[in-house]
């Protein structure tokens, strides 16, 4: 036992959610342990501008405000390691919880804050990873006004898709939206205002063979899967919107997750259905995966850790 290393509170994951709830944490007194996970930093560290969370008026690359954030939190004092938990026991239900890292650490934690985030899925073309940050993007809400007035294409055909389609027409010109099959798999109203937006260009059975552009994008080839015809389509901005994997595996056995993988909190908390863990950010938020909101939940979590510690 003597190995064991003992905290009040530990954050598995950083990004904005984990950062800012080891800001808070630090300035509870409660000395966290943060590991960073696989990419410290989250999803943030492949964006190149960051113009919509406050106090940056001039915009932010997503790797600086990433290095600011982690720099706030060593201001308090936080413990920040890399590596990753990579093993969580909370069948006790009650803390302290033994969590192991990737280094074979045993962390005793008397609360765990889980921003382990999500990660979008990719469609798994080179060019795809290729121009990511120069032209493709899996935010539309992020990264679409850096192409207003431009033609984009977006992949996709759920309910998100549709959303950031419909977000997307309202400052594009045109709207280029390539479906695989010859349906949606959105709910109707949202293939309806799809369907209804004069400036939103539907592809039925369609696929993307390759984005096109050296140092940008400059267009799509896309190919129909019925007849096999190509055609190139000239863009300047490419979404992928086939959706988001959450980081929550190693919590599964214990944690209550949705159909997806979401991690399930008590609404308006980071509560989690096991005594003294919190979750927050991307693996537990589905609707918004924003900085901003993931911040903010980074916050609640840090504030009821400490206030069920205090009690």
């Amino acid at each position: 036992m003597s190995n064991r290393i003992e905290t009040e509170c530990l954050i598995i994951g950083s990004g904005p959610a984990g950062y800012t709830a080891a800001i808070y944490a630090s300035r509870a007194n409660l000395s966290p342990i943060l590991y960073q996970g696989m990419e410290a930093g989250g999803q943030l560290m492949t964006t190149n501008d960051v113009e919509n969370f406050p106090g940056y008026p001039n915009g932010i690359n997503g790797p600086q405000m990433m290095e600011d954030l982690k720099a706030q939190a060593a201001r308090f004092d936080a413990d920040i390691r890399f590596g990753m938990i990579t093993k969580v026991d909370f069948s006790s239900q009650k803390p302290p919880y033994l969590c192991i890292s990737d280094k074979g650490e045993e962390i005793m934690a008397k609360t765990v804050i889980i921003a382990t985030g999500a990660t979008a899925k990719w469609l798994g073309i080179d060019s795809e990873k290729r121009l990511n940050g120069s032209g493709v993007s899996a935010c539309a809400v992020c990264d679409g006004f850096f192409y207003k007035g431009q033609e984009v294409a977006i992949v996709g055909a759920g309910d998100s898709a549709c959303e950031e389609a419909i977000y997307l027409s309202k400052l594009c010109t045109t709207v280029h939206m390539l479906i695989r099959k010859d349906e949606m798999r959105a709910s109707k109203i949202m293939q309806q205002r799809v369907l209804n937006t004069a400036n939103i260009k539907v592809y039925w059975n369609t696929e993307t063979d390759e984005i096109l552009g050296k140092f940008g994008v400059e267009a799509v080839r896309i190919k129909n899967k019925k007849d096999g015809s190509m055609q190139e389509i000239p863009i300047t901005g490419f979404f992928v919107a086939i959706g988001h994997t959450p980081q929550s595996q190693i919590f599964k056995e214990y944690i209550t997750t949705d159909a997806d993988g979401y991690i399930v909190v008590k609404p308006g908390t980071t509560v989690t259905n096991i005594e003294g863990v919190f979750a927050c950010g991307d693996v537990m938020d589905r609707n918004y995966r924003q900085a901003i909101t993931a911040a903010g939940t980074g916050c609640m979590a840090a504030l009821e850790a400490e206030r069920y510690l205090s009690h």
